[in-house]
């Protein structure tokens, strides 16, 4: 086939799951449901930790930050799926794709380095807790947030100007449900060796960094709660760190997961079937595991609904006979 300037593109076509009408009508229902409990259970832990002054703390505004982050993540991707089946339609822009692809690749990077910081944070107030409050100050918190910030953007912008040097065939099918820069960049005519020398340079550094860093922070937490003597004083000291390991470990699990799927199989809808984990499960898991395992956001959600019981004094009258 004859390649085509990129310029003369105008769309691509999301193959999604199925073609068949009545598995379309399930996924439509599946993912809308998902994607309503994603959001309102992010929007839900956002809205605590705001309205409650006991979580105006550096964990829980990195927690928030980071539901912030996964509502934009998935609403980068699931809208536009929901849409393409209610109108039969598999097209999304060239310049819908590419910005589509650009925004994931942020919201992505961004949480892995989230997790990353969360986990130092969790490392500095086990194993440094009396300095916890001078070392995690809000500037220093805020400068992290922005760090992270810059470096994903850098890194989406990158990605996506490599990908919009390439020239494209006739043939501009993605076996995905949305823009994976993997099956962008397999649709090119020309050589994509440069690309794919960025693609995996950018997996190490930006993957495996935060990944590093994670099990360091995590390798210092289990080697200061080995030194505590009491085992409530280790179990208190765990279950500080418990949800966010749980969410580190759904995270990079769905990830190894859909990367091993891709090496093993060649059918790209498999492969598509088994990122939904990481992207929807897996934001929409995040703050069950929170709510779930942690006092404080319990309560904080209680009185954000209005749900705390409130305890009303009983007041005996006794009554005197003559």
């Amino acid at each position: 086939m004859e390649p085509r300037n990129k310029t003369q593109i105008s769309e691509f076509l999301l193959l999604g799951f199925s073609e068949d009408p009545e598995l379309q009508h399930l996924i439509f229902g599946l993912f809308l449901s998902m994607y309503l409990v994603t959001v309102l259970g992010n929007l839900l832990i956002i809205l605590a930790t705001i309205s409650d002054s006991h979580l105006h703390t550096p964990m829980y505004f990195f927690l928030s930050i980071l539901s912030f982050v996964d509502i934009c993540f998935t609403s980068t991707s699931i809208p536009k799926m929901l849409v393409n089946i209610q109108t039969q339609s598999q097209v999304i822009t060239y310049s819908g794709c590419i910005t589509q692809m650009c925004f994931l690749l942020l919201f992505a990077g961004l949480d892995d380095f989230l997790l990353a910081v969360m986990a130092y944070d969790r490392f500095v107030a086990i194993c440094h807790p009396l300095h916890y409050m001078v070392i995690m100050n809000p500037r220093f918190c805020l400068l992290l947030v922005l760090v992270s910030s810059i470096i994903s953007i850098l890194h989406s912008i990158l990605q996506s100007l490599m990908v919009l040097r390439l020239s494209f065939c006739t043939d501009l099918e993605i076996p995905h449900f949305f823009c994976e820069l993997n099956q962008v960049v397999h649709c090119a005519c020309s050589d994509t060796f440069l690309n794919d020398v960025v693609i995996y340079l950018a997996a190490v550094l930006l993957a495996i960094g935060p990944l590093a860093g994670i099990l360091y922070s995590y390798s210092k937490i289990v080697s200061s709660i080995r030194t505590i003597s009491s085992a409530q004083g280790k179990y208190k000291a765990f279950s500080t760190c418990a949800s966010h390991l749980s969410v580190v470990s759904l995270f990079y699990c769905t990830c190894i997961g859909v990367y091993l799927s891709s090496a093993v199989t060649q059918n790209s809808r498999s492969t598509a079937t088994a990122s939904v984990m990481y992207m929807v499960v897996t934001p929409m898991l995040n703050p069950f595991i929170y709510s779930l395992r942690n006092k404080d956001i319990k309560s904080a959600l209680k009185a954000l609904l209005g749900r705390e019981t409130i305890k009303v004094p009983i007041v005996l009258r006794v009554k005197t006979f003559p």
